[in-house]
């Protein structure tokens, strides 16, 4: 086994892994959650604090 067979299996596992990647966040099954989550940025806050840049202990 030379530095040559290292390489390709190094590429073949990460195809795999792209590929595994793709199927978790393209599957069906986490729709609804990414839709839900995609949202979250557009929701009111209820509590009417507000923080600002200098006082993070918030």
């Amino acid at each position: 086994m030379d530095i040559n067979d290292v390489r390709g299996l190094g590429s073949v596992f990460a195809l795999a892994a792209m590929l595994g990647i793709f199927w978790w966040a393209y599957g069906s099954s986490r729709k609804q959650r990414f839709d839900e989550d995609a949202e979250i940025p557009f929701l009111d806050d209820d509590d009417g604090s507000v923080y600002d840049d200098k006082d993070r202990s918030k």
